[in-house]
């Protein structure tokens, strides 16, 4: 039986090959598509990615260490019915000694010019699937508290004593998809 997370709650992951479901229902009216991307970063020691390639999103479907895989876009919210409309495919097994931290990010792409915010958005969710089974291992559903944030941390993968666990975030920002870029990578972006 699936887990319901709270926000702050950290379970222990006990797999290798999982993937992370994100969700979203767009509620309708607005004038424009909600245009939600997921992404994850894969963060070392210092708090960065050692690397652009290790900002997983739609444009980097697959990390360097083929780590992650990103399902591709859902630029308008309606690639489910219900279910995870973008999908991010983990195998533990592969992912860099570098790294010690993987960040779920969920931002809404030009939310300021479509005047789009998380309170126009309903049933979002992060799940955590067994990819060897197909189970539903752990899920995290966000409260109606988001009402003027354009960006949310849903959880994080995070490696203790060299075993990998989750964490429900729950962080809300009134931010674009660029300022986490900027606050993990201090690099010059080639893409």
């Amino acid at each position: 039986m699936a887990i319901n997370l709270q926000k702050g709650q950290r379970i222990d992951i006990g797999l290798s090959k999982i993937s992370l479901g994100l969700g979203w229902n767009p509620h309708e009216g607005t004038g424009y598509d909600f245009d939600l991307d997921a992404s994850a970063f894969m963060i070392d020691q210092n708090r960065l990615i050692p690397a652009e390639e290790y900002f997983v999103f739609y444009g980097n479907t697959d990390s360097p260490d083929k780590a992650l895989h990103h399902s591709g876009d859902d630029p308008t919210g309606g690639n489910s019915d219900g279910g995870d409309d973008e999908t991010i495919s983990v195998d533990l097994t592969k992912v860099d000694a570098r790294i010690v931290e993987i960040l779920f990010v969920v931002t809404i792409h030009e939310a300021v010019a479509r005047k789009q915010n998380y309170g126009q958005v309903r049933d979002s969710y992060i799940r955590i699937v067994d990819n060897v089974t197909g189970q539903e291992i752990a899920k995290y559903e966000l409260g109606e508290d988001f009402s003027i944030e354009t960006a949310v941390e849903f959880g994080r993968l995070y490696k203790r004593d060299n075993q990998w666990k989750f964490e429900a975030s729950g962080l809300g920002y009134r931010e674009d998809l660029a300022f986490f870029v900027s606050k993990y990578f201090k690099g010059q972006i080639i893409k």
